[in-house]
């Protein structure tokens, strides 16, 4: 069983979502990059999304842009990445760890080389951001023969052929868009998402994640059981990108609230 295999079984049984928080490796140095990683599991977290710094991340907004300028200024390069993710792993070798990057830094190892690096440090999964559905069949390759789990997409607004699609070759679990856009803070987020999340299920898709940046802590946890499948519990998680703090004991601090209203609100639903 993978480790999002037993994550979402752990939620299941207990009737319970799922917490996800991301980070940029290297921010803001690696030392203090470490340090923020153990407090992101220390508050709570579920699973660990993580980035690796990119000078054009087309698909984040300035909070996430701001990360990768960090590390890339520290001297944080890919290498460095893999070396960051194995200890990590060491140290957590339970939770789940999802890398988002984009297709210049797998491209420049080679995607096969790339997701066998990868695959030895130990991460679990891969998303490539800025790689369409219609382009991604060599990523998704190199990804499943390293033994990786290839995580796509969704929108809310594609068509309805393009989600199963994404159901038919994603594995691992389902990024699903909370709203259009770039990452990054937003005042509301957009959770009509029952015809996708339906569709997605009959197709056999992994379980749905969400994915959004909202300034208002309380509201996506408000809504979480809006996104759940129904009458299953644990198949949604809020996968949240979480600003730099000041010290890693803030950070560890402001993990556990969202953390714990996530929980509390998915278990009286």
């Amino acid at each position: 069983m993978s480790r999002y295999d037993a994550m979402f079984e752990r939620a299941r049984e207990r009737r319970e979502g799922v917490f996800g928080g991301f980070l940029m490796l290297g921010d803001p140095d690696r030392a203090r990059s470490d340090l923020l990683l153990d407090a992101l599991v220390e508050g709570g977290a579920d699973m660990v999304e993580l980035g690796i710094p990119f000078s054009d991340p087309i698909a984040d907004g300035p909070v996430i842009e701001a990360a990768a300028n960090r590390a890339l200024a520290a001297g944080i390069r890919t290498a460095d990445c893999f070396a960051m993710i194995a200890d990590f792993r060491a140290r957590h070798p339970e939770i789940p760890v999802g890398i988002l990057t984009y297709a210049n830094l797998v491209s420049a190892r080679g995607r096969e080389a790339f997701a066998r690096e990868l695959a030895a440090a130990g991460a679990d999964s891969l998303l490539v951001a800025d790689v369409p559905l219609f382009e991604a069949g060599p990523y998704l390759s190199a990804a499943r023969d390293a033994g990786i789990a290839p995580v796509l997409i969704a929108a809310g607004n594609a068509p309805d052929e393009r989600l199963r699609e994404i159901a038919r070759r994603g594995g691992g679990y389902t990024y699903c868009l909370a709203r259009a856009g770039v990452t990054g803070e937003r005042e509301g987020i957009d959770l009509d998402h029952g015809p996708m999340l339906a569709l997605l299920k009959a197709a056999g898709a992994p379980p749905p994640i969400l994915g959004f940046g909202s300034r208002r802590k309380r509201r996506p946890a408000g809504r979480v059981a809006r996104f759940r499948r129904p009458n299953e519990g644990g198949d949604a998680a809020r996968l949240t990108p979480i600003q730099r703090p000041r010290a890693a004991e803030d950070f560890s601090a402001c993990t556990e609230s969202p953390y714990r209203l996530v929980r509390r609100h998915v278990s009286s639903y």
